[in-house]
């Protein structure tokens, strides 16, 4: 192990009271977003497969011509709530409509979709799911899902030739900590929860920001490489419960967390080296 990391793993702080508190950076919380830019789903136990979490970013809402589509154009995606049954059945709920159970289109036609610069083939859900987020998000739209067959690659800036990614934007995960939500929400009239940010992996201890200086870490038995600051978007200024939008958090991370010609930064983009399986409550070993 990194010497690092060792000393890392037993760093410990007294407090006021002489007591000594065990400050090592667990696992908080684990989050899987079945359909890209809608509510997420915690999770206690989540099983990583090759593009990330299991299930993570598997379907995608398209416009009519196949571009994406996410909650910086429609804040109401944030009020839409996927859940992914054990069967593998995506069941859809949101405010004024009729739960809605996606069943696999049968047929499984292919129909190409863009996700920023990428082009590639996904299965079009079929009627019943394009009739009912079109009534909910009030614009013609689409239900895709990524095919298992199929593989988009990571930015190769960033990853090897074997990384892959679903529907994520870029990466396979996104890690954000809570040290550094308490150091933002300190500058904050008022205080936002960690789902602004919609992360992955939620870690809990060590300092504000600490995360921008790693470059590998294990979780269990997934070794990740911490390859990217995130940049951040208008989503994360849209209430994940209401679905409306304000100026903050970006206003005040721009204050102190820009960077020209990058954007505003909060969280960091992760590749996974091979699945596993992550835990809530499991250790972050900081290798590098």
């Amino acid at each position: 192990m990194h010497e690092g990391a060792r000393a890392h793993d037993r760093r410990l702080v007294r407090r006021g009271d002489g007591v000594t508190r065990d400050v090592r950076v667990r696992v908080d919380g684990l989050y899987c977003y079945p359909v890209k830019s809608c509510g997420g789903t915690s999770l206690d136990t989540a099983t990583v497969g090759p593009r990330g979490l299991v299930g993570d970013r598997q379907w995608m809402v398209v416009d009519e011509s196949g571009e994406f589509l996410t909650q910086r154009e429609l804040h109401r995606m944030a009020l839409v709530s996927p859940r992914l049954h054990e069967d593998g059945l995506l069941e859809l709920n949101a405010p004024g409509m009729p739960p809605l159970t996606v069943t696999p289109a049968v047929r499984q036609d292919r129909v190409h979709v863009a996700i920023w610069s990428d082009r590639c083939l996904a299965i079009d859900e079929g009627y019943s799911a394009a009739e009912w987020l079109s009534a909910f998000l009030e614009v013609g739209c689409r239900l895709v899902r990524f095919p298992d067959d199929a593989t988009r690659r990571v930015d190769p800036e960033h990853a090897g030739p074997d990384d892959q990614v679903g529907f994520a934007d870029g990466f396979s995960f996104l890690l954000a900590s809570c040290a550094s939500l308490d150091d933002l929400n300190q500058r904050l009239a008022t205080p936002l929860p960690m789902n602004r940010f919609r992360p992955n992996i939620v870690v809990r201890g060590g300092e504000a920001f600490e995360e921008d200086r790693w470059k590998r870490i294990r979780i269990g038995d997934v070794t990740f490489a911490v390859v990217k600051p995130c940049a951040r978007c208008v989503t994360t200024t849209v209430d994940q419960q209401t679905g409306e939008a304000s100026r903050e958090p970006l206003r005040t991370l721009a204050t102190f967390r820009n960077v020209p010609g990058r954007g505003v930064m909060f969280g960091q983009n992760l590749i996974h080296d091979q699945p596993g399986v992550l835990h809530v409550g499991a250790e972050v070993a900081v290798l590098a």
